[in-house]
């Protein structure tokens, strides 16, 4: 018959280097998870206000020359456009941050003479089709120290989607 031997021995040699490289490897998947939680985190807190409003910008010069992003509400009678440069300037009312009423917000804001506004500058921009008296404009560009707001993007929300809320407004769409 075959001799066999049997030998109590400790602990095998792989078995060691196999649980540390687990806990390596559980370290090292922590790390990577804390480190994505804390940019979920930090971006959401930091992004939670999509834009300024005229009232912050205006009360706070430390804004002059720094790249942000501003809400108004359109002063239609304020629109110059200088059709062969490009050239569109407006005046734009403060709306609040929050609001439940759209349409009645931007019909309040252009015709109350106490609220903030803040005159801007579009170089090399078409004249947009919804640019008109109670739009929704939201801005990203810089304050100048003249107290111009220099836009180099402009978006705009068609106020003709709020109109049945306001009386008094024309039937148009937008």
């Amino acid at each position: 018959m075959t001799d066999m031997a049997w030998q109590k021995t400790g602990a095998h040699p792989g078995v060691a280097s196999r649980s540390s490289e687990r806990i390596k490897f559980l370290i090292g998947g922590l790390l990577i998870i804390a480190a994505v939680v804390y940019l979920i985190v930090s971006g959401t807190m930091s992004g939670a206000q999509y834009f300024l409003t005229v009232d912050q910008i205006v009360a706070d010069s430390s804004y002059v020359g720094k790249a942000v992003r501003i809400s108004g509400a359109v002063v239609g009678d304020s629109i110059q456009y200088d059709s062969r440069n490009l050239i569109l300037d407006f005046t734009i009312a403060n709306i609040p941050a929050e609001t439940t009423d759209l349409a009645l917000t931007l019909h309040n804001a252009v015709n109350d003479p106490q609220a903030s506004r803040l005159t801007v500058h579009v170089e090399n921009q078409v004249k947009p089709d919804l640019l008109q008296h109670e739009a929704q404009a939201i801005l990203t560009g810089t304050l100048g120290a003249d107290g111009t707001f220099y836009a180099t993007e402009l978006l705009l929300k068609c106020p003709s989607r709020y109109e049945e809320a306001v009386p008094g407004q024309s039937e148009t769409t937008g």
